[in-house]
């Protein structure tokens, strides 16, 4: 499947060329290669273990690839990983705060650590707080913070050192959906800021806001495309909603997922999304799916494009 370049115009954040990681036999990251422009939304997507870790810990500057090459804000390897890692901003999915400490004290300690000097650092912090529009008081307990309001600090700890391109894994992973919302509102401001955000995520009404979606499978970089684009390529067959009308046993509507009639049938809540194989297969199907579903034609979902392509089940 071919991959849909960076966005011109902005230069390019992330380059990534014949990237391969291997521990051992095992090859955890084979050969792939894509950029990321300035100021773009990334998503980064995955089954656990498909490699999205493994590639991000390379592109921040912490374990060197077997072969190939990345640069992140121009630098790479040649210049030494601390090159990198001064490009880079990282947020884990898990709060990177000491909850015992006060917002300021997780600042300053992250402030020291990157050997800021105190009024850049100052200044800084000021800027970011009121990026995040932080209103709380900063001697207050990050442990007596919201889930949402933890991860908003934790952006800004993220950026506080100006880095070109900031990793987020999982950003949201555990925030209410009303957080999960402010915490995007913010991540279009940072981009907007020149800022490139690379994000993983496994919620997909959040991979929807990205600019461009790479999906990983074993190692390997399957598609990479807009959400547009990627449903387009990879769901060039109408996709249908089936919603059962009665009582249907699971071995009933387990038939379907090899009925001759469909190359995809999945539940989707308590519906079910399809693919016709063809208009001649769905057009001798459909009286006696008609008995059986209320059906509509539908768009296909980015959920659909995870299953298919990342499950690989086609």
């Amino acid at each position: 499947m071919s991959a849909a370049p960076a966005p011109g115009g902005a230069g390019l954040a992330v380059e990534a060329e014949g990237l391969l990681v291997r521990f051992g036999d095992f090859t955890a990251v084979d050969r792939i290669s894509f950029s990321v422009a300035r100021g773009e939304i990334f998503g980064f997507l995955g089954a656990n273990g498909a490699g999205k870790t493994t590639t991000i810990r390379v592109l921040c500057g912490l374990l060197p690839p077997t072969e190939g090459s990345v640069r992140v804000g121009g630098a790479g390897y040649a210049d030494g990983e601390r090159a990198i890692k001064d490009k880079v901003g990282y947020m884990s999915q898990k709060f990177t705060l000491y909850n015992d400490l006060t917002v300021a004290e997780n600042l300053d300690f992250i402030a020291s650590l990157r050997k800021l000097p105190p009024a850049a650092y100052a200044r800084r912090r000021e800027e970011l707080l009121e990026l995040i529009s932080f209103r709380k008081g900063l001697d207050e307990k990050v442990g007596s913070l919201s889930g949402g309001t933890k991860q908003q600090v934790s952006l800004a700890a993220a950026l506080l050192h100006d880095p070109e391109v900031v990793f987020l894994d999982e950003p949201t992973a555990g925030v209410t959906p009303a957080g999960r919302d402010r915490f995007w509102r913010l991540i279009r401001r940072v981009a907007e800021r020149g800022k490139t955000v690379f994000v993983t995520t496994h919620y997909m009404d959040e991979a929807e806001q990205c600019g461009r979606i790479a999906l990983m499978r074993e190692g390997r970089l399957v598609a990479l495309d807009s959400p547009s684009g990627l449903k387009a390529s990879v769901f060039p067959e109408k996709v249908f909603e089936f919603d059962p009308i009665g009582s249907l046993s699971f071995a009933e509507l387990a038939a379907y997922e090899s009925h001759a009639a469909f190359s995809f049938f999945e539940p989707y809540g308590l519906r079910f999304h399809a693919a016709a194989k063809s208009p001649e297969a769905w057009a001798a199907a459909r009286p006696e799916l008609e008995r059986l579903f209320r059906v509509r034609e539908i768009a296909p979902s980015l959920e659909d494009v995870f299953i298919r392509v990342v499950e690989a089940r086609a």
